[in-house]
This record gives C-alpha cells, sequence and structure tokens, in this order.
C-alpha cells in the first residue's frame, strides 16, 4: 500500500515543500504533522489531495534523510546556552565520574577519571565529545565540568578540602553550610542515583507507550513475535522499575540526602534483577531484527513519528533499546562511588557494601547466562559432527560442556576395555568412539545421565565388581547398584582432573537450579536448525583442534586453572608417534567418509 494512503490527517492544509526550508520548529511540526498520520488509525481517514500536497514517498523518504535539521527536544534552559557558549568560544573539558561501557560505536568509551572535550553540549542528556583520537555520544550525567579549564581536577578537589577544614565563612561555597566534603560527595552521589533513576522509568515509559502500544495498534505491519523480539521484556523491566523507585523514594532524605539510606532496596530486589538476563541476552536478536524492518521506508517514518509524538530525545529506536544494557551495567558503579564516599561509621554503610557485591553478582549472572547462550549453538553444531547420533538432541537436558577426553571404559559384564572419547555435559556423559582411519571423525555410543550416577574413586589393584586390575580408574554407579561403569584414565593427573569435573558439574546443576537458568524450547529449535544448516552446505562433518580450543576455553569457573591452556587441550586427543603411513593412507584413499 502506498505511504501516502496511509494519511488520515484533514487537518493538514499546509504543503510540504513549501515550509521544508523554514525554521526548525516549522520543520519539526510538519513532521509530527506527517508521521501522526502513521500512528493515530482511530477515526474515518480521508485521502484525497493530501498525497499531492505532501509529495511523494521517495520524495519525503529522501528528504528526511538528507535534512541537515535534526528534531531537537524541548528543555535545555539557561544551562544549556551558558555550555554552549563556552564551547563555541573554545573546548570545553569534562571529568568522568563513572565508566562508560558501550556496544555503539556512535557512542564515546571511557573511564572514571577521564578528561572528555565536550564539542557539542545541545542536548540535555547526551553530549559529543572527544577522548584522544575517538569521538561520539556519551550520557551527560556521566560527567561533571572543570570548573576552571587552567585548573587541574586535583587541584581543584584539593581547594575544596582545604575549604572543609576552613570553617564557616568557607564553608557556605558550593559544598553547603557546614558539610564535610565527603559527606557532601555522598549526598552528590545519592542525588546522581535518584536522578538516574526516574529519568530512567520516564526512558522505559516512553519506550512502552511511544513505541510499543502504537506498534501494537499496527497489526498490519507487526506480529507479537516480531515485537516480542525488538522489545523483549522491556515491559517486565519497566513494571520492576516503578516498584524498585517508589522503595528509593521512601529511603531518600531529601533534606539531608547524605543521611539516606538506600542500600537495603538493592539487597531486597537483587533477585528481580536477574529479568535483565532474558533482555540482555535477546538484544543481539533485536537488532538483527529492527535493521531488517529499517530497510523499508515506512517503517522508518513510522518509529520517527512515534519518538516525535512521544517528545523523545534525538536518538534512533536502537540507542533506546541499549540504555536497559548499560543500565544494570551502572548498578555496580554508581555504588562503587556511593561506598567511596561513605564512612564505615553510617548506618547505611554495611548495606551498601553488600549491595555493590549483590549488584556484582548480577552482572556476572548476567554475562554467565549470555555465555552460556552463545555456547548452545556450538553444542548444536558438535552434535551435528557426530556420526550415527540416537535418541534426543544434546540440548533437550544440557547447554554447558564441563570437560572432554579420552578414557578407556569397562562396562559388565564382559569386563573388557574401550577406548572411548567422553564428552561431560551438565546432566549427562556423552561416549564416542573415534573413526580409525580419520580421527577427527567421531561415532556416537552412548550416554549416562549424571543425574543418577554417583561418582566412586577407585584405588589401584584388583576391582572386586569387574575382577580385572585397574590403574588410575574411578566408577559410575547408579542409586540401586543395577549399573556400574568403570573408567580409567592413562596418569593419576588425568584421573583427578575428571574427578574435579565431575564435582563442578554437580555444582553447576545445583546452581542452575537456585538460580532458575533455563533455555527455550525455542532457543533449542533455533540452534539446531542453525546447526542443520550449516552441515547442509558441505562442510566437513569433523570435530577438529580449533571446535576444542573453543569449548574448553569456556570452561565453568571453578575449573582449576593450575593446568596449562596446551594440556588441556592435550587431555582431548591421545598422543601419538608420526608415522609415514598414516600419511599415505589419507592422501591416497580415495574416497573420505
Amino acid at each position: 500500500m502506498p505511504l501516502q494512503h496511509l494519511l488520515v490527517d484533514p487537518s493538514l492544509k499546509i504543503p510540504w515543500r513549501h515550509h521544508f526550508g523554514c525554521s526548525v520548529i516549522g520543520h519539526v511540526n510538519h513532521f509530527v504533522l506527517y508521521f501522526s498520520a502513521l500512528v493515530i488509525t482511530d477515526g474515518p481517514q480521508d485521502k484525497s489531495g493530501l498525497a499531492d500536497e505532501v509529495g511523494s514517498e521517495d520524495d519525503l523518504y529522501n528528504e528526511f534523510r538528507s535534512s541537515s535539521n535534526r528534531f531537537g527536544h524541548p528543555g535545555g534552559g539557561g544551562e544549556q546556552l551558558a555550555i554552549n557558549e563556552l564551547i563555541s568560544d573554545g573546548s570545553v573539558c569534562a571529568e568522568a565520574l563513572w565508566d562508560h561501557v558501550t556496544m555503539d560505536d556512535q557512542e564515546l568509551g571511557f573511564k572514571a577519571g577521564d578528561v572528555i572535550e565536550v564539542v557539542d553540549a545541545t542536548n540535555k542528556e547526551w553530549w559529543w565529545g572527544r577522548v584522544l583520537d575517538s569521538e561520539g555520544w556519551f550520557p551527560a550525567s556521566f560527567v561533571r565540568l572543570r570548573v576552571n579549564q587552567d585548573e587541574p581536577m586535583e587541584e581543584y578537589l584539593a581547594n575544596l578540602d582545604g575549604a572543609s577544614e576552613g570553617g564557616g565563612a568557607s564553608m557556605e561555597g558550593p559544598l553547603g553550610p557546614g558539610l564535610p566534603c565527603k559527606e557532601q560527595m555522598r549526598a552528590n552521589v545519592i542525588n546522581e542515583i535518584m536522578s538516574t533513576e526516574r529519568d530512567y522509568i520516564k526512558h522505559l515509559k516512553d519506550i512502552c507507550e511511544g513505541y510499543i502500544k502504537q506498534c501494537r495498534k499496527r497489526t498490519d505491519m507487526f506480529t507479537e513475535e516480531q515485537l516480542r523480539t525488538i522489545f523483549g521484556n522491556i515491559d517486565e523491566l519497566y513494571r520492576f522499575q516503578k516498584k524498585f523507585l517508589k522503595a528509593l523514594e521512601k529511603k531518600f532524605n531529601k533534606d539531608h540526602p547524605h543521611l539516606s539510606e538506600i542500600g537495603s532496596c538493592f539487597l531486597e530486589h537483587q533477585t528481580n534483577f536477574q529479568i535483565y538476563s532474558e533482555y540482555c541476552n535477546n538484544h543481539p536478536n533485536a537488532c538483527v531484527q529492527l535493521s531488517k524492518v529499517m530497510k523499508i521506508k515506512k517503517y522508518v517514518f513510522f518509529f520517527e513519528a512515534c519518538r516525535l509524538l512521544q517528545k523523545m530525545i534525538d536518538i534512533s529506536l536502537d540507542g533506546f533499546l541499549l540504555t536497559p544494557v548499560q543500565k544494570i551495567c551502572k548498578y555496580p558503579l554508581q555504588l562503587a562511588e556511593l561506598l567511596k564516599y561513605t564512612n564505615p561509621q553510617h548506618r547505611d554503610y554495611k548495606d551498601v557494601e553488600a549491595a555493590l557485591n549483590a549488584m556484582k553478582n548480577v552482572a556476572r549472572l548476567i554475562n554467565e547466562r549470555k555465555r552460556r547462550l552463545e555456547n548452545i549453538d556450538k553444542i548444536a553444531q558438535w552434535q551435528s559432527s557426530i556420526e550415527d547420533w540416537e535418541g534426543e538432541d544434546i540440548l533437550s537436558r544440557s547447554s554447558d560442556l564441563i570437560f572432554s577426553g579420552d578414557l578407556t571404559k569397562i562396562s559388565q559384564p564382559q569386563a573388557k576395555g574401550q577406548q572411548r572419547m567422553f564428552f561431560l555435559f551438565d546432566h549427562q556423559l556423552v561416549f564416542c568412539k573415534k573413526d580409525l582411519l580419520r580421527r577427527d571423525i567421531l561415532y556416537y555410543k552412548g550416554r549416562l545421565d549424571m543425574d543418577q550416577m554417583q561418582v566412586v574413586d577407585v584405588e589401584d589393584g584388583k576391582d572386586k565388581d569387574f575382577n580385572v586390575s585397574v590403574k588410575n580408574a574411578l566408577k559410575l554407579c547408579s542409586p540401586g547398584g543395577e549399573e556400574v561403569h568403570l573408567l580409567c584414565a592413562k596418569k593419576p593427573e588425568q584421573k583427578q582432573r575428571w574427578l574435579r569435573a565431575f564435582a563442578d558439574e554437580r555444582e553447576q546443576v545445583q546452581h542452575d537450579l537456585e538460580t532458575g537458568f533455563t533455555i527455550t524450547e525455542v532457543q533449542k529449535k533455533q540452534a539446531m536448525l542453525n546447526a542443520s544448516k550449516r552441515h547442509q552446505t558441505g562442510k566437513p562433518k569433523a570435530v577438529t583442534r580449533p571446535y576444542y580450543d573453543f569449548l574448553l576455553r569456556q570452561k565453568h569457573p571453578t575449573l582449576p586453572t593450575s593446568l596449562p591452556q596446551q594440556q588441556v587441550i592435550m587431555l582431548a586427543e591421545p598422543k601419538r608417534k608420526t608415522s609415514n603411513f598414516w600419511h599415505n593412507i589419507g592422501r591416497l584413499t580415495p574416497f573420505k567418509k
């Protein structure tokens, strides 16, 4: 359907082109009038005559893209004008209060304490700056302007400390009457936390009401699956953050911010912050889906209409969707800054200290879940490389490879040793047989349910159950003793490594149970589908050293680090003397499996 047929506002009488070069205000108003037709679908539609005045879809798209005027947002005030006047006179420097970790190449990353040259402060919330050879956008709330460009920040802070010790007259300065420097700094951090939290709530509200609400009205443009992919669970984040802000407001002391006790709020809600894991894991998918729809002109117009009608700042939708990812990373930085300026005697000190550790754990948990989700594609690829696979997919119960290597397997009743390659995942142990000619090809031979097995350390000597002499052995036994498997390593250190790996597997299963970590059926199916597509492209079906490198780099955090990485990798492949026979067979064989 042509774009101009979507226009439904009969009150628009002013031709677009006539005012395109006029003031910014007129420019914005015409965009709002035009875009409002795209998002407001209630009421009768008057399609006649308007298309001629507005122009063709291609003309509007090109004018919109090529326009040098970007749409501002209301606000700014005298402070912004003063800052811009300083910038016009020369460079203005700011000091970073916190680290700014960015995932967008248009944003400027920096560390706390870095000096940033402010190039453009027209926008109240996002400034354009430069650090060394890098330029980009950064949040204005992350920095503070230097008071005197010629005065180093260390000297400025020293002067403040001197003022705090000087007496009543000097204390009437920027730090307030009679308030020590450290307490004033704590008050500043508290105010910053409260301010950014309120701004963040407004940000989430704008996304939910300005974008999602309008998108749901346009069932001809969006499916629920598309919206879930683009926006993730941001509506759930919004509901939680409102409750969290209400808790903060109760603990916030407006008259004396430095006396506020907000540490307990983070401790009470620490488990709720884990919902950010789902959002962060979905964010790459959101970027991909959004980039697809933004290739279509009407979607570009539609999203810009949503932004303008909600009176949001001039940032693209992908920039807005990045904010929750940055927010969850900012909490530990803010709490670290708060702890720094909190006296140990302060009633809030222990809670802030515990809150800092709690939010660091939340960030670690999110990172760990992200790593696990990234691994499932690799595990699916691994399964597709195994010949003669039987039974359910490995992802039906597992999501992480704990350890792998060669062991000799002895099973009842034959008590005959078989050399097998073992892969220990969470919940299950898979064993395969190597191809005689191509040692990188594996054939599936079976699996053991680790939830139903007990690991027993076996002493060197004759084993009573199997009536054989063993060395470097361990047993896997079912609780009732109906199923017993004897596994032997080549060296004592390899046996110890396997015993630690089995202990790690049980710890990880328990940790997943406590934290509620799961992989959805959709994610499992998508990973297996991706693996089957890659396999159909004609890549060789082989488990190669680079794959071992990847998996063994992704070990559980509790795995010991004393053994060098090269030695770990060598456990996965038997040591063999080089032979020209194998080289010649591989070169002369008329076929490959």
